[in-house]
């Protein structure tokens, strides 16, 4: 299952689900450091990435895309290594418009599962960030997440 599944559970709620070929642990520290997430976050585009990965502290990113640049921000809520990130998140060109994304790592025969679920204020943020084209950017940028754990996982032994 390479394909992103995405999903509308509510009327405030996007639900996105993928499963990676790595063990859950790498997956996550994927999602936790800015040496991974420059490899993959931003559908490939430069990033500048600046992070303070404990409940409390906040991330700033920002994509370099050939069409311009895209700033975003958010605050971490929840985090409990290697199973369990919540996080605000806001598009820095739409202040004020923060939605809560929860993300939730499982493993089973060494395949991780991500499973994202992103709750909005108003259905109309919601259906704005879907009609923005959120889920071909997170497949692609999910697409090149799965290529750069291919390549962390071929150079370990185990």
């Amino acid at each position: 299952m390479n394909e992103l599944m995405v999903t509308l559970p509510s009327d405030l709620e996007v639900k996105m689900v993928r499963v990676f070929d790595a063990p859950r642990a790498l997956v996550f520290e994927a999602h936790a450091r800015c040496e991974h997430l420059k490899h993959w976050w931003g559908r490939g585009n430069p990033l500048d990435c600046q992070i303070d990965f404990r409940p409390g502290g906040g991330y700033r990113f920002v994509e370099h895309a050939p069409d311009g640049d895209y700033a975003f921000r958010g605050e971490y809520r929840e985090i409990k290594a290697p199973e369990r990130i919540v996080q605000t998140f806001e598009f820095e060109g739409m202040p004020g418009h923060v939605c809560l994304e929860t993300l939730e790592f499982t493993e089973e025969g060494g395949k991780t599962t991500v499973t994202g679920v992103t709750r909005f204020d108003t259905r109309e943020d919601r259906d704005g960030m879907v009609a923005s084209g959120m889920a071909d950017g997170a497949q692609q940028s999910y697409d090149l997440l799965a290529a750069h754990l291919a390549k962390l996982t071929e150079g370990s032994d185990g």
